[in-house]
């Protein structure tokens, strides 16, 4: 039987996990919804939640992160909700989930939700409604973490997501050059070198990347670079604080929530259309101040005139 989605954001927020967890199942199966859109403007222009983007390598403890962040962010007293993405299988598209196993949640504690995704055929270390749901999310819950796939050196499409980007980097991962590499590197504003239990090797490659970020920042202010221990909890709660502090210090959120919506409705355009249909629709995405229900309207008006179109093939 399937489950009726709530009518706005207050039926959201009052349904807890089942509604959210419907809504969610929906987005998979008809994003483009005309409901479902509406839902997603609302969020988008009512989400007081913070978006936390956390990437990095595979084998980094992303996961095990999570866990630990999630403990310390229930004990002050928020909510949290986290979007855990799942490499594919090239042969099946389906995904392990392996990252729900990493992560420890009551059942009965309304304060805390774990999605998983799979990236199917994305590259990016992003599922195709990660961004919608994160929408969905940050209206719910005061912060939201996106767990990306294991990405490489040039998988940087959480930038164009969270509100706020944490690096994950492991002891032993590389030289100081290695760090200096663009592409992922100049995405992130606070960097966490994970698995500080090992002592020297992890302020080794603290030292490393402080180095090569403030070499790579130029006049700009480089990422702050801390390290963490998820084993243990050493500097788990200090990097909340560093990241809570980067959050508040981040100049227009407003704005860069506005470039968020337009990138990714520019990406939805582009997968479905190309880049014939993006150059003759991309000037309509930018006049429109939300972009949820102006892809779903142009992406029906597309869909009416490609098959009108073959109708004459």
């Amino acid at each position: 039987m399937t489950r009726p989605l709530p009518d706005d954001l207050a039926a959201l927020r009052a349904g807890g996990k089942r509604a959210l967890a419907a809504t969610l199942s929906a987005l998979e199966t008809d994003a483009a919804a005309p409901r479902l859109a509406a839902l997603l403007d609302a969020a988008l222009a009512e989400g007081t939640g913070v978006a936390l983007g956390l990437t990095g390598p595979p084998g980094v403890g992303k996961s095990t992160l999570v866990n630990a962040l999630i403990a310390r962010v229930r004990a002050r007293g928020q909510t949290v909700g986290v979007i855990a993405v799942d490499p594919s299988s090239r042969r099946s598209g389906g995904a392990l989930l392996g990252d729900r196993t990493r992560i420890e949640t009551d059942p009965e504690d309304r304060g805390v939700f774990v999605r998983s995704m799979a990236a199917r055929r994305r590259l990016g270390g992003l599922a195709d409604i990660t961004y919608p749901a994160m929408t969905l999310m940050r209206a719910v819950f005061d912060l939201v973490i996106v767990e990306t796939v294991g990405v490489g050196q040039s998988e940087t499409e959480i930038g164009d997501v969270a509100d706020l980007v944490v690096f994950c980097a492991q002891p032993g991962s590389g030289d100081a050059l290695q760090f200096m590499k663009a592409g992922v590197m100049e995405v992130p504003d606070v960097v966490l070198v994970t698995k500080g239990d090992l002592g020297l090797p992890a302020r080794r490659a603290a030292a490393d990347l402080r180095g090569a970020l403030s070499l790579a920042a130029g006049n700009g202010p480089a990422p702050d670079v801390s390290i963490v221990s998820a084993l243990d909890g050493t500097g788990v709660d200090a990097a909340l604080d560093r990241i809570a502090a980067r959050m508040a210090a981040a100049p227009d959120a407003p704005a860069r929530r506005r470039a968020q919506g337009r990138a990714w409705a520019e990406a939805r355009i582009a997968d479905s259309f190309g880049s014939v249909g993006l150059a003759a629709l991309g000037p309509r995405i930018a006049a429109s101040p939300s972009p949820f229900q102006a892809v779903a309207r142009l992406l029906e008006a597309g869909r009416r005139a490609v098959h009108d179109c073959l109708k004459e093939v």
